[in-house]
């Protein structure tokens, strides 16, 4: 892997991490709050979700399975 591809990588890594855990915040403040929207809810959860997975993704290409 070229070091410029996994600098753009490793950004993308960043963001994500940085969007996944603002998502945790407004998450845990609309259920604080005790009357949030619970469809707006519903589709931060599965955004944050969403999230999780293209973290995995990106780690993986950055990290990828050696099998020996």
């Amino acid at each position: 892997m070229e070091t410029e591809e996994r600098r753009q990588l490793q950004e993308n890594l960043a963001r994500l991490k940085q969007e996944h855990r603002d998502l945790d915040g407004a998450i845990a403040a609309l259920e604080s709050s005790g009357h949030g929207d619970p469809l707006q809810l519903k589709r931060l959860k599965k955004k944050k979700l969403y999230l999780k997975d293209e973290i995995a993704r990106v780690e993986d290409q950055l990290l990828p399975d050696i099998i020996a």
